[in-house]
């Protein structure tokens, strides 16, 4: 929809014409409108008039030009071409035909100068708000409503949209959050953590997109810029968080054969220790066969003899246990955490080299044409 001012309308009245000099000096007079003829002129694409009534004189010249100034605001209908928002540039027409007469009976005439026309708009426009007023042009063409043929006149409007406060809006804060997607690369994969983020990024782009559908007018035939952007980086990041799922599920199947080892390792030690025992009471349940015809004396040095025996022998189990210890310490990666972090370094390289590939692509593709002369 777009509000235009209409200013004057000139025409020339044969039957009107005085001698300025005969009265005076009186080269103009004003007249009512019902006194005279005025033309039925309309705007072909005018959905909406002000509610002012139109102005009550008629502006006559001594020469017999007839001028009909009438200043007000019509709302006219212009189709939207938001393929480029919001770095778009729209041209809108404003039609102006009469309704009933057809070319032969009035003969539209109008400044053909587009530069001048294109300054004098500039200067009769004192506020513009989310447009900015680039040029003006002026055709003419012949059109065959009513069987008969009428010369229609066309203002063409070119115009551009202040792209300033969608960009720190909308653009910049979709952007920061894939920037906070790229430093999620740094985080670990272990836990939870990375996912929540990743899920809360995926979030924050929906709401972007919720408030995209209610800025976006919905005129356009093609797929707008601004939403291929919006669902260029929601994919990416998607991609991204099903690669660390991935990541987390080979990772925890490394996991998974360490606690398989564990368990192995404690019947391992539970087995050292059951020989161990067995061992140490043989010397013991000999002693204790031996025939007491022995004196104390042999006596007392076959139990120092199996303890010492024993001593050594736990000093051996716990030589194994050390080892069994050091070995938990001391292990490295698992091949399934090996084959994750490979396929993380490849992933963020791809991740990154196709982001930027499809930021530069969006953004020459969003690089407005030459302006209209």
């Amino acid at each position: 929809m777009v509000k235009t001012p209409i200013f004057s309308t000139r025409w020339d009245n044969q039957h009107i014409w005085w001698d300025p000099e005969q009265f005076c000096g009186l080269d103009h007079i004003l007249v009512p409108t019902q006194l005279l003829w005025i033309p039925d002129l309309t705007i072909e694409e005018m959905t909406e008039q002000d509610k002012p009534s139109p102005s009550p004189y008629l502006n006559i010249k001594s020469h017999g030009w007839v001028e009909f100034r009438n200043d007000q605001v019509v709302i006219s209908f212009c189709k939207m071409q938001v393929y480029r928002f919001p770095f778009d540039i729209q041209s809108c027409n404003i039609s102006f035909k009469s309704i009933m007469h057809p070319s032969e009976e009035i003969a539209l005439f109008y400044n053909s100068n587009d530069t001048e026309i294109t300054e004098e708009s500039r200067e009769a426009m004192q506020t513009q708000f989310e447009w900015l007023f680039l040029s003006m042009t002026v055709t003419n063409e012949t059109v065959n409503h009513f069987g008969f043929n009428q010369t229609m006149i066309i203002y063409t409007i070119n115009m551009k949209r202040r792209s300033v406060l969608y960009i720190a809006n909308f653009l910049l804060p979709v952007f920061f959050l894939l920037c906070l997607d790229f430093g999620s690369f740094l985080m670990s994969d272990t836990g939870g953590e990375k996912v929540g983020f990743k899920i809360t990024l995926l979030l924050s782009v929906t709401v972007m997109q919720l408030i995209l559908k209610d800025i976006l007018p919905c005129s356009s035939d093609r797929i707008p810029l601004t939403v291929a952007y919006c669902i260029g980086i929601f994919t990416l990041m998607l991609v991204s968080l099903l690669e660390t799922i991935l990541a987390i599920h080979l990772i925890g199947k490394d996991e998974q054969e360490e606690e398989k080892q564990r368990g192995d390792d404690s019947q391992a030690e539970k087995g050292c220790f059951t020989v161990v025992k067995k061992r140490s009471r043989l010397p013991s349940v000999e002693n204790m066969s031996a025939p007491n015809k022995e004196g104390n004396t042999s006596r007392n040095t076959d139990v120092s003899q199996a303890i010492e025996k024993i001593s050594d022998e736990l000093g051996e189990s716990r030589k194994t246990i050390t080892l069994l210890c050091s070995r938990s310490y001391d292990k490295k990666p698992g091949y399934w955490t090996g084959v994750a972090q490979k396929i993380n370094k490849v992933f963020a390289f791809i991740y990154i080299i196709s982001a930027i590939l499809f930021l530069l692509t969006l953004a020459i593709m969003w690089c407005p044409p030459r302006e209209q002369k």
